[in-house]
Order: structure tokens, then C-alpha cells, then sequence
């Protein structure tokens, strides 16, 4: 689901939907709308409200700051971060009243670098970002080798995180 996709909560569907995300996406789901996204590199963020009855999640590919020319690409972690908080201003959610969960960053070349990948700065920055913000992070996963499947359900559960290991053979 892209931030295109938001509805005002009058407009909500009325059935739980299932969210995928690819890389660059930002979401924005309502109790019982279920979010998926696959992570290599990359890292997921998911706020959500103490209640658990509105949750927004973002894929982000590169950490920190675009150039120019890609200002308006949530891919990159500042926009990204700035798209949710806009997306849970629309539905009344203050952002940083919010809780975070954070997943990803996994090293996918763990034979040609084992230091200063790009899941490490990933993780890093969105890490960083959440703490000067004041978000508390209840819970994460985050580096290692390998890539995740994430699937969380806007509620009071955890989201369910498989860490999948890269066969070195």
C-alpha cells in the first residue's frame, strides 16, 4: 500500500485488508489490517498507537537524507519517516505519542563484507531517528545474516518476524 492509498477513517473498509509492502512503501492500517513486507538490507518501522488500533509501517532501502532529485522518495529513511508521521496526523494520531517495532538490516554479502554494511547504517539511522524523537522501541530485530519475512496485525500481538539464513555453500 502506498500513502496515495489513505483513506479518511470515515472511508476505511469495513473488512481487515492485507497490506503488502515493497521496497520504498508506506502504509498506514486500522485494528485488524495485516501487514507484510519482506527484508533484506532494508529495515521496517512500524508505528502504533499504545491502544494498537491504528499502526503505520514503512519499508526503507537507503538511511538518512536523498539528494534533490529524490526529495519525494519515501525509499530513502527521512522521507519515509516523514510520510508516516503525515499519513497518522491524517487519521489524529500524534507520532510521537507512538510505539515502534523495527526489523531488518540483515547483511546479504556476509562473504565479501562483514563491517559498515548497508543493513548496519540502515538500522543504525532508523535507530538513532526513533531514540531523538523519543519513540520507545518495544521491540526489534535487527542485522545478523540473512533476510526476514515480517507480518504484523494492527492489535496488541507482536509482530511475527522469520529470520531466514543466506545458504553458503
Amino acid at each position: 500500500m502506498t500513502s496515495d492509498q489513505v483513506f479518511p477513517f470515515s472511508q476505511f473498509p469495513t473488512e481487515p485488508r492485507l497490506l503488502e509492502l515493497l521496497p520504498g512503501d508506506v502504509g498506514l492500517g486500522l485494528a485488524d489490517d495485516e501487514f507484510k513486507t519482506l527484508l533484506g538490507s532494508c529495515v521496517a518501522v512500524i508505528l502504533t498507537d499504545p491502544r494498537r488500533t491504528v499502526g503505520a509501517m514503512c519499508h526503507i532501502v537507503h538511511a538518512g537524507e536523498p539528494g534533490p532529485q529524490e526529495a519525494r522518495n519515501t525509499a530513502y529513511a527521512r522521507v519515509a519517516m516523514t510520510e508516516m508521521y503525515r499519513l497518522l496526523r491524517s487519521v489524529g494520531v500524534v507520532p510521537g505519542l507512538c510505539q515502534a517495532y523495527v526489523y531488518g538490516g540483515g547483511n546479504m554479502f556476509p562473504d565479501l563484507i562483514q563491517r559498515g554494511t548497508v543493513g548496519e547504517r540502515n538500522a543504525r539511522w532508523v535507530m538513532d531517528f526513533l531514540a531523538a524523537e523519543g519513540i520507545a522501541v518495544l521491540h526489534h530485530s535487527l542485522m545478523g545474516v540473512g533476510h526476514r519475512n515480517l507480518r504484523w496485525t494492527v492489535g496488541p500481538a507482536l509482530p511475527l518476524v522469520e529470520q531466514i539464513p543466506i545458504n553458503q555453500e
